[in-house]
């Protein structure tokens, strides 16, 4: 219990500009109200050690070694001063505490994993756990007694002790007699998220985040009745008229989407983002149509894939690109588009095996997939295989020889902790607080010089006047401006821009408001190439001016849902709103975006068991 406080200390201190505008007595009740959950995670550690206790008193003749328990008590505390340590650099990317899918993209892509934490302090961390070790073992010398003893009382009287300490044990791991076991809402008591988070007991809520993972499989998001939900979401996507603006010069262009890693409306000037990160990018948008109020689905890039190829919302605890049965059953617009006659292809830098990218395509009738293997092993110099450039010039070489039409998913990576480069960084890298927000800055001016390149090359392919380009970001990030928060909004807004030749002069330079998703580009494109895209069910046509205006995104637990009235965050674990866009909405509209993200999360996590 007290090395619990210890950690949950640890974490307030290095996370200290988040108690920004926190009362002393607030920080204070974070201690009072982890109680519940320190002590509910303390008595399944203890079950252990009583369970041994008991069957040695209950024997006369045997004898446990003091050595035993030290070796448990250790271990304990070595995986929570680890896990502690974990959490300090999940927490600061993700906003949200360490859960099972760290573990399960560690397991399903480890040199991936590693790489993703390439820009965190982890000599810091390290540093941190070996004290809170040290400080631990310490503890656990002045407050436990290692000599086992077996106390001699009448046999009646110690089946009652026996009893009344399994008892106390099974009462203190459900956090009551209350109905209901203790869940994650007992350390929710603050409007500030951050100290519902330090209270909440990291050890304990891994542990239930895993055993929910890996439990027979249910849907844990059902608000309501399942057919209320689905009533909810149709009447969303639901049309009165069709007045799509049709801004193409032809039906049957060449299609390349280009799916920036991290970018980020924070780095886009004309999105209200840093000046200077992306300069080519606003000369693009010139030229092109902007849709400048769009939203990631989530903040993995295996769930913005799916997003943009199959127009399904991310699924907030799973990931459904890695179960190969249930992604092989999605519609995406590869397929549609090979229907239609084109060739289809797929390129990425590192290695297309990350998270069944490749399965995927391949399922979803992708000819050609151009990946790590495909480079002489001197290109591949990072751990995301080779930069954007080196990319971006096999593609024109692979377009300048294929049949048109034909459709491209081009992905990059350069952009992505931990952040490197080939040349020098065009921002200083001389970040006082260490967050890599410069590094950050110069990758994503890399990747905007690579694609300028790239059309100015293309721009002397005779392919490249019958094509449409479609630029859009996998999923916002944290940097430039530090906003880890899950529940934000600002985390997850992304530039999405349609680009070429092929856009009609009357509509170049043209920004559309409307607000939507990754999930959208599917039914918006392929309106436009007059494909019939009903199986796209989660998309909605954003040149449409009579289709709905409102956004969804989600993460391990909890969703957010925006409409131009109200947007609202809602954290599943403690139960309650964390986040409202606009201060002055009447109370209606709060609860009608409320309403809706749940259905939405209901209906989506609902669909994907079904697959």
């Amino acid at each position: 219990m007290l090395f619990f406080a210890i950690t949950r200390l640890t974490f307030e201190l290095y996370f200290l500009p988040k108690l920004k505008g926190a009362a002393f007595g607030e920080i204070l009740q974070t201690y009072f109200y982890g109680l519940r959950l320190d002590a509910s995670a303390t008595a399944y550690i203890c079950a252990i050690p009583l369970l041994v206790f008991i069957v040695n008193w209950c024997i006369p003749k045997t004898h446990v070694k003091p050595i035993w328990l030290k070796i448990y008590v250790w271990f304990c505390l070595f995986c929570i001063s680890l896990n502690t340590g974990l959490n300090f650099n999940i927490f600061r990317e993700w906003g949200t505490k360490v859960v099972f899918r760290v573990f399960k993209s560690l397991y399903d892509a480890p040199s991936e994993a590693m790489a993703s934490s390439g820009s965190s302090p982890v000599t810091r961390c390290v540093i941190i756990c070996l004290i809170l070790l040290a400080s631990g073992v310490f503890l656990s010398h002045k407050i436990i007694d290692y000599k086992f003893k077996k106390p001699q009382i009448e046999p009646r009287l110690k089946a009652v002790a026996i009893i009344l300490l399994l008892f106390a044990n099974l009462l203190l791991m459900r956090g009551g007699l209350q109905s209901e076991p203790i869940d994650q809402n007992s350390a929710y008591f603050s409007d500030h998220e951050f100290l519902n988070q330090a209270t909440l007991n990291t050890e304990w809520n891994l542990f239930n985040n895993v055993v929910e993972n890996l439990s027979r499989p249910h849907n844990p998001f059902m608000f309501m009745q399942p057919n209320s939900a689905t009533q909810l979401v149709q009447e969303a996507y639901s049309v009165k008229g069709d007045s799509t603006l049709k801004v193409l010069t032809t039906d049957h262009p060449n299609v390349v989407i280009i799916q920036m890693e991290s970018y980020t409306a924070d780095v886009i000037e004309s999105l209200g983002g840093d000046k200077g990160v992306a300069p080519n990018f606003e000369k693009f948008i010139k030229n092109g149509i902007l849709f400048n109020n769009i939203y990631s689905s989530a903040d993995r890039t295996d769930k913005g894939i799916i997003s943009i190829m199959s127009g399904f919302p991310a699924q907030a605890i799973r990931t459904i690109i890695a179960d190969t049965l249930k992604q092989a059953k999605l519609p995406a617009i590869a397929t549609s588009l090979k229907n239609a006659g084109y060739q289809t292809a797929y390129f990425y830098g590192g290695k297309s095996s990350y998270m069944h990218f490749n399965v995927f395509m391949k399922s979803h009738r992708v000819d050609h997939i151009t990946d790590e293997q495909a480079f002489d092993k001197s290109q591949v110099k990072t751990q995301w295989g080779v930069y954007d450039d080196v990319l971006l010039t096999r593609h024109l070489q692979y377009a300048q020889q294929q049949k048109q039409p034909f459709f491209t998913y081009l992905q990059t990576s350069t952009n992505h902790e931990p952040f490197v480069l080939p040349v020098k960084g065009h921002f200083p890298e001389d970040d006082e607080a260490g967050d890599a927000s410069n590094k950050f800055r110069s990758t994503a001016y890399f990747t905007d010089s690579c694609l300028n390149a790239y059309f100015e090359e293309a721009k002397k392919q005779p392919w490249y006047k019958n094509t449409l380009f479609i630029l859009v970001a996998d999923h916002g990030h944290r940097l430039p401006h530090n906003v880890s928060e899950a529940y934000n909004p600002v985390k997850y807004h992304i530039p999405l821009l349609f680009f070429g030749d092929v856009i009609k002069p009357e509509y170049r330079g043209k920004k559309i408001n409307k607000m939507g998703g990754q999930t959208d580009i599917a039914a918006t494109l392929l309106t436009q190439l007059g494909i019939v895209h009903h199986q796209f069910k989660w998309s909605k046509d954003l040149l449409n001016a009579n289709t709905a205006d409102f956004a969804f995104f989600n993460w391990d637990n909890g969703f957010c849902f925006m409409t131009p009235q109200q947007v609202v965050s809602y954290d599943n674990s403690g139960r309650r709103i964390v986040y409202t866009g606009n201060k002055n909405a009447n109370a209606k509209a709060t609860d009608k975006a409320l309403l809706y993200g749940k259905a939405f999360l209901q209906e989506v996590y609902t669909e994907y068991m079904g697959y």
